[in-house]
């Protein structure tokens, strides 16, 4: 009967896909999709959605990467995939995949097709037994003098290879990990040794951490708690293995996508920075307004413990820097109480850096939230258990990224978890202060609503700025920003971090960031410029800047900077490009509005000059 069930739903959602294709309803589109992928992660399901669902959205611009697959093993099942989710995020891929074990050669050959596509994300997927057969299907018995030293020798056969790959590319390096058998060759002996065979894999895999935890652009990809996740047994299929090369259980090929997935999400720069919440039923259990202070559901004990746990998994997202909002129909006053003063709460009022607490449309309330906070509207995921409240926003607003929940809360935790939308390859000292620096941002608006005028309000806050190079410090925030940044972005170029990297190291280019003090605290690291030298021209090929300083003539301060970099280059000229997306309106005037003149328009853009002979950029005065 479950199955038929399921049969149905099945049926009914192609159906309403092939409608919400027709009416051309992006939200419908988008819900639907989603759902097949769920019900049904087969190639044809893969393969329609990639061929159907358009890339874009009405504020939401495609993005595109190109995926290499290095591998040892039959990975090609799983790409379409990773294709049709990917394309969920408005990602299209265009991925290559080489030959069967054959990643050393093409690794090794400069002329290899690897270099000639010149990819800008490389998944390096080779299994144990391919990488050390010897581990795989030998014994293990090492004298605990040789360990280091056989690890070492073991872990270097990987390593070698990628340090040869990344002096030959830029591209962003996903690295697997070796996965553990079933059942070590030993049995129960395996333990008894100095060195088994699991322990050799694990002390193996924490050396490739190690070195990934050191190189800018290496990740590892855990793909032994991949396979531990969802079941050794359950992952792998024998027959398949020794009749196609092919490891993976069709059933698993899914989990294989989503892994990926993990990855590409983040490299795309498709991350979500707020997630606004809901709060009766979500936050906790019950209803403030009816149950009261002490009848709500939260603690330790079920059923308050499932929304304890979603509250750990919320304040984990905080701690990567994702900003938190209140979404919730409610009476402000109750749903504070029940924050700050019910003892269990994990979360407090200072979590979240915007409120609507009231009884507006909760789209309407999405939309104020992304204006206060200064952020495009598709930066924002949204958490509900109403699912009549869920429909109502992907209908009203597609851009944001509904977190679909179960029915049961003991699920809401997982469900947010495994969102995509909120991992990140790296976490800044600017990422873990964001929450510090939205409060400190309500505190310089008021003094903003008290200052004479605009001119007063700047020299009150005593603004510094510190212009800081690329460092293995200051590194991550820049590539990130490069990443991240939509909105006061002249060219929105991105930039991985090995990339960023590899400009350093041309003498051509000169790169920079601004950090921001004031009064009220350090607002990081929040401009980004980087500038290649053409003869007596200095081009900027970037020149991005936070919204968290919008308005405050820090984007006046960077270009005096630049001025002062081209005078002693000797450049006679400054020249930038403004390309305009759907996102960046507020950069509109920065090179008209600093003395720039129009020199030539095509159908990307406006190119702007000025030239330094007759003009300069002066700092602002109350900018340190």
């Amino acid at each position: 009967m479950m199955a038929m069930n399921e049969t149905t739903e099945l049926t009914e959602i192609k159906a309403a896909y092939v409608t919400a294709l027709a009416e051309k309803d992006t939200a419908s589109m988008l819900s639907c999709a989603g759902k097949l992928l769920s019900l049904a992660p087969t190639l044809g399901t893969a393969q329609q959605i990639i061929k159907t669902l358009p890339l874009e959205l009405p504020k939401r611009a495609g993005v595109k990467l190109r995926v290499a697959f290095l591998r040892s093993y039959t990975v090609e099942p799983s790409i379409p995939l990773l294709k049709a989710f990917a394309r969920l995020y408005g990602i299209e891929l265009d991925v290559k995949v080489g030959e069967f074990n054959s990643y050393a050669q093409e690794i090794i050959d400069p002329s290899s097709w690897l270099y000639e596509f010149d990819p800008q994300v490389i998944f390096f997927a080779a299994l144990t037994r391919d990488i050390a057969p010897s581990l795989w299907y030998g014994a293990v018995d090492i004298a605990e003098q040789d360990v280091d030293g056989a690890v070492a020798n073991t872990a270097s056969q990987l390593l070698s290879l990628v340090d040869r790959l990344r002096e030959r590319c830029n591209a962003t390096v996903i690295l697997q990990n070796l996965e553990q058998p079933i059942v070590e060759n030993a049995g129960l002996l395996d333990s008894r040794r100095g060195v088994g065979q699991a322990e050799y894999i694990r002390a193996v895999n924490r050396k490739l951490s190690l070195s990934a935890m050191s190189q800018d652009g290496l990740y590892v990809l855990d793909y032994d708690a991949l396979t531990a996740r969802h079941g050794r047994e359950r992952w792998t299929d024998e027959k398949k293995w020794l009749t196609s090369r092919s490891p993976i259980a069709a059933d698993c090929l899914v989990f294989v996508a989503q892994e990926y997935l993990r990855f590409i999400v983040p490299l795309a720069g498709r991350q979500s920075k707020v997630l606004a919440v809901d709060l009766d039923n979500t936050l906790w259990g019950g209803v403030i307004g009816e149950d009261g202070l002490n009848g709500i559901k939260i603690g330790p004990e079920y059923p308050g413990a499932a929304y304890l746990a979603l509250q750990r998994a919320i304040l984990d997202l905080y701690d990567r820097g994702v900003l938190l909002a209140i979404c919730s129909k409610n009476n402000e006053a109750d749903a504070l109480e029940a924050l700050e003063n019910r003892p269990e709460m994990l979360l407090r009022p200072k979590h979240f850096a915007a409120r609507r607490i009231n009884w507006i449309d909760k789209a309407q309330n999405l939309k104020e939230i992304a204006a206060e906070l200064n952020v495009g509207i598709d930066s924002i995921s949204f958490i509900d258990d109403n699912p009549v409240e869920r429909q109502r926003v992907k209908l009203e607003l597609p851009e944001v990224t509904v977190i679909e929940l179960p029915t049961d809360p003991t699920g809401y935790s997982a469900a947010l978890r495994s969102s995509p939308v909120f991992e990140r390859l790296s976490v800044t000292a600017e990422d873990r202060e964001r929450g510090r620096y939205y409060s400190e941002q309500r505190e310089r608006k008021q003094l903003e609503s008290s200052a004479g005028s605009l001119e007063d309000f700047y020299r009150s806050l005593e603004m510094t700025a510190e212009f800081v190079d690329v460092t293995p410090e200051t590194l991550s925030r820049i590539a990130q920003l490069t990443q991240k940044t939509n909105q006061l972005n002249m060219t929105t170029k991105r930039y991985s971090e090995s990339e960023v990297l590899s400009l350093v190291d041309d003498p051509a280019w000169s790169l920079f960031g601004i950090r921001v003090l004031d009064k009220f605290g350090d607002n990081g690291i929040v401009g980004v410029v980087f500038l290649k030298a053409f003869g007596d021209e200095l081009h900027i090929d970037t020149f991005l800047m936070s919204c968290r300083v919008i308005g405050r003539t820090v984007e006046t301060a960077m270009l005096a900077h630049v001025d002062e970099i081209a005078r002693k280059l000797g450049a006679k000229k400054l020249a930038g490009w403004f390309l305009p997306t759907k996102k960046n309106e507020p950069a509109v005037k920065i090179y008209s509005g600093h003395g720039f003149n129009a020199a030539k328009e095509d159908e990307n853009g406006i190119l702007w000059e000025l030239d330094l002979t007759e003009k300069s950029i002066v700092r602002p005065e109350w900018i340190a």
